[in-house]
């Protein structure tokens, strides 16, 4: 007998024979075979996995301890297949449960292949054990011969009375479809982003750009495709499908927005993953909003400041509201250092040594070189103020303004002159008239 034909209640009956239960303990010493192998095949491997490397011997490595159980499985229980052929015995639970191990460990290095092709961080990786159960699990029913079975029962639900029919079956069926084909559009579009990543030609921003809208436009492409693909009578969903666009329209509207944003920040390359931005209107930060675009998200920016703290800054926020960016069309900023002496004090000596503190630091550009400047005479003291650029604002501003600032304290230390601070002088007066004569 075919095991792919046998009924439940054949399945069952073959189950609770004396040759089904000898069958059912060959399976289980198999799947107990096959644990242990995998535990040891990992544990041999265990430093190289804990410490990956890129290459294809780490991939092999990893493929091979992900096989080694259903390897071991499957030749067990092609073992005990042999061993009960070979007497006579009634097989159709081994063969069935061979077919089985092979399916599930073909599917599990399927998934681990699609895992490879999208990379770590998409969310065929984060959800790579249930997938492996799902298609396992549909790809079981066939097996066994219960697709009909399921499809009669299910196709009976209607989801939605009416003229026409949409049963529970058809929206599984429509679902798996579509799975299908967004999943092979991700693949592609994983392609093309590393084929467009690698062009050393382009701009950052652009090749970002590219890639995302790569995305969107192929899984767009994929959803329609399965949709048509699946033979769903969109008319059907007509009133459901109306109703989400209504409830979507009101609440994803900041989210479009962002994502508009988005797409106008990398073709517009104003700003671009690496650059130095600090931005205001927005709380969340340290470093006084300063900090340095790490990604460019379809709804948010990944900004990264000096405290290692990451801000997600909607897209939006950088469209409508100022941000300066240190390093749009050249990375050389001046900075400025305001400082006041005394009148006591002599203003030549004083310009001189903040041109000094200013020369001796090595991030300092001695082109253009320091300056200092005597701004203004104020009420309690002379306004100087120290000028000089750097080129590399990525690694810190206020940094240099510290050991700048430092440095001026220590040569005015050296050379006597005084930083003063405000002072306000009060006059206590009498009552108004308290001398004047009473007689007038």
């Amino acid at each position: 007998m075919d095991p792919r034909n046998l009924a439940s209640t054949d399945l069952l009956a073959e189950l609770l024979s004396s040759d089904g239960l000898n069958e059912v303990l060959a399976v289980l010493i198999a799947i107990a075979v096959a644990v242990i192998a995998g535990r040891i095949v990992r544990a041999a491997f265990k430093q190289r996995l804990q410490n990956p490397a890129e290459g294809l011997s780490a991939r092999l490595i990893e493929t091979l301890v992900i096989a080694a159980p259903y390897i071991v499985a499957a030749g067990a229980t092609a073992i005990a297949l042999a061993i009960v052929r070979r007497y006579g015995m009634s097989d159709n639970v081994l063969e069935l449960a061979l077919r089985l191990v092979v399916a599930l460990g073909a599917v599990r290095l399927g998934v681990y292949a699609m895992r490879l092709l999208v990379g770590s961080d998409s969310w065929i990786a984060k959800s790579e054990s249930g997938l492996t159960f799902v298609l396992w699990l549909g790809l079981g029913f066939e097996l066994l011969g219960w697709f009909d079975w399921l499809e009669q029962i299910l196709d009976t639900i209607d989801l939605l009375p009416g003229k026409s029919v949409f049963s529970l079956w058809t929206l599984l069926k429509s679902l798996v479809v579509i799975t299908a084909f967004v999943l092979i559009m991700t693949l592609l579009a994983k392609a093309i982003e590393r084929r467009v990543m690698k062009l050393e030609s382009l701009a950052p921003s652009t090749r970002v750009g590219i890639a995302k809208f790569a995305n969107f436009l192929l899984i767009s492409l994929g959803i329609l495709l399965g949709i048509n693909s699946a033979g769903v009578d969109l008319t059907a969903l007509t009133v459901l499908t109306g109703a989400i666009v209504f409830g979507l329209g009101f609440g994803i509207r900041d989210i479009t927005a962002n994502f508009v944003s988005g797409f106008v920040l990398l073709m517009d390359k104003s700003i671009k993953p690496g650059d130095v931005i600090s931005f205001t209107q927005h709380t969340g930060t340290t470093s006084e909003n300063f900090g340095w675009v790490q990604e460019l998200r379809g709804r948010y920016v990944v900004v990264r400041d000096r405290d290692g703290v990451e801000s997600l800054v909607p897209n939006q926020n950088l469209i409508t509201t100022s941000v300066i960016n240190w390093s749009y069309s050249d990375q050389r900023v001046r900075l400025r250092l305001p400082v006041m002496i005394s009148y006591d004090d002599d203003p030549e000596l004083a310009l001189q040594l903040l041109v000094k503190a200013a020369s001796d630091h090595p991030r300092i550009l001695r082109d253009p070189e320091p300056v200092s400047r005597l701004l203004a005479f104020e009420n309690y003291g002379i306004r100087l103020e120290s000028r000089f650029w750097i080129r590399d604002p990525m690694n810190g501003v206020n940094n240099v303004r510290s050991d700048v600032n430092r440095r001026i304290w220590k040569l005015f230390k050296e050379a006597g002159i005084k930083i003063p601070v405000a002072q306000q002088e009060v006059r206590v007066l009498g009552p108004v008239g308290e001398h004047a004569d009473p007689r007038g």
